[in-house]
């Protein structure tokens, strides 16, 4: 079906309402396993797989049921495409930009440095051509994606000393990845991969200078103030990571139209509770992070024009070799100036208004 016409149509609501539910009681029961590429400590980022579960099984009535499964129970947090491909889970909850090294088009659909904001990102992938294009290459992974939600920007990362100047990067160990590691790499630094439950005993031991994760929630969980006292902003990389449920392409195929709507609308739901989950609960752990001594400092201006610079170059590099990179990133780049436009007089303009008042 057109993408996006239920939902319209009918909402989550009207999902039931519209005599969806009676229709897939004929239907035989359904079980899908649901592989997450995250822990389950993480309640904001995985819950968002939890939400979809549960909506679908709501919807239908108890006839779709889909477990969900935390990192490394099924599938490593980076071994989701391959899970997928080779039939191993039908559906798994992830960021895209996590299989950058089997090509860097994979990072178009979650996030790349001086990218789209998680507002922008949302309107390329449901209303521009986003969802289109990347579902043409996720075509050649045996894969079909649907929103699975947004952090919104993320902070700079924890680090054992402040950054004032680029020249402070110089040789420092930063746990990072994808084309984050690409463009630090290119500004001097020195990243490392380094799976998320290692983070912190490498901070702490002064394996790593620095590392980031998400925000100031996920980021307070982890612990991670504990051994690095300086916070930095913004995550330049980052600026609205999407993550993304990746389907096997035939187990998706085989479902009924009654079921493939659910997961549209599930999709959608999911996307939408994950990012306010964000939104709500980062304002109250940055203060007890200050709170607790942790030191904010915003990135020089002469690191984020190299590292502007470098990104722009890493790209053009891209187009000139990747014919997927070329094709999406143009897109991608076009829709990235007009929404920048608007932006900039809309909505920094209020919010560069509001941030200064004192209320």
């Amino acid at each position: 079906m057109e993408r996006r016409s239920f939902v319209r149509s009918a909402g989550l609501a009207g999902v039931l309402a519209a005599g969806v539910a009676p229709a897939v009681h004929a239907q035989a029961t359904i079980r899908w396993r649901l592989s997450s590429a995250f822990p389950k400590a993480l309640d904001t980022i995985y819950g968002a797989a939890d939400t979809f579960a549960k909506s679908i099984s709501d919807m239908s009535g108890g006839k779709f049921q889909i477990s969900v499964h935390p990192n490394g129970e099924l599938v490593g947090g980076f071994n989701q495409v391959d899970a997928l491909q080779n039939g191993t889970v039908e559906m798994s909850h992830t960021a895209p930009y996590y299989y950058f090294g089997k090509d860097p088009t994979f990072a178009l659909g979650c996030a790349i440095p001086f990218g789209l904001n998680s507002r922008q990102m949302s309107a390329w992938m449901v209303e521009g051509n986003g969802l289109k294009l990347m579902r043409e290459f996720y075509a050649n992974y045996n894969i079909i994606n649907f929103v699975g939600g947004n952090t919104g920007a993320q902070m700079g990362g924890w680090w054992r000393k402040e950054i004032k100047s680029l020249a402070d990067i110089k040789g420092l160990k930063f746990r990072t990845g994808g084309f984050s590691g690409v463009i630090f790499n290119r500004l001097g630094g020195v990243a490392q991969s380094i799976p998320g439950g290692e983070i912190y005993q490498a901070l702490e031991k002064g394996t790593i200078d620095a590392a980031e994760w998400v925000g100031p929630y996920d980021d307070e969980k982890l612990g991670f103030n504990k051994v690095a006292p300086f916070y930095g902003y913004p995550g330049f990389w980052e600026g609205g990571p999407q993550l993304d449920f990746y389907i096997n392409t035939k187990a998706y195929n085989a479902l009924p139209a009654e079921y493939k709507a659910m997961i549209e609308a599930a999709s959608l739901e999911a996307a939408t509770v994950m990012q306010a989950r964000y939104d709500a609960r980062n304002p109250a752990a940055l203060k007890k992070l200050v709170a607790g001594g942790t030191k904010l400092f915003r990135f020089p201006k002469d690191m984020l024009d190299a590292a502007f610079k470098e990104s722009m170059a890493t790209y053009a590099e891209l187009s000139d070799k990747n014919p997927a990179w070329k094709k999406i990133y143009g897109d991608y780049a076009n829709f990235r100036r007009d929404s920048n436009l608007w932006f900039r007089f809309a909505e920094a303009g209020f919010d560069d208004f509001m941030q200064q008042q004192k209320l």
